[in-house]
């Protein structure tokens, strides 16, 4: 199973900064790719986790690079997200194979 990475925890500013991106286009994103969503504090104050980080970082290049809108990046993205599931099971399967060919 993958684990999250959760470890640092980013207020908005800090994730703005780190991305090259002003702190409105992160609160506009949100709004289209619901899967960023940051945790919030009791205060309303927006956390984003290294996971989400990578996110944005993936939601950018598809905007900014490839020029994609946001419709074809959000399909890019479910795309992409079913090929990791798959990939996961495949690799599970092949794990649990080898475990069945050495006989433990």
């Amino acid at each position: 199973m993958v684990q999250a990475r959760q470890d640092n925890r980013y207020k908005i500013g800090q994730a703005a900064k780190l991305l090259d991106l002003k702190p409105y286009v992160l609160r506009f994103w949100e709004t289209e790719f619901p899967a960023i969503a940051p945790i919030r504090t009791p205060s309303g104050q927006r956390l984003y986790t290294e996971d989400q980080i990578e996110l944005v970082r993936a939601i950018k290049h598809l905007l900014y690079d490839e020029g994609l809108t946001i419709e074809g990046a959000r399909k890019r993205l479910q795309e992409k997200g079913q090929g990791d599931v798959l990939r996961g099971i495949r690799d599970e399967l092949l794990g649990i194979k080898r475990l069945l060919e050495t006989g433990a």
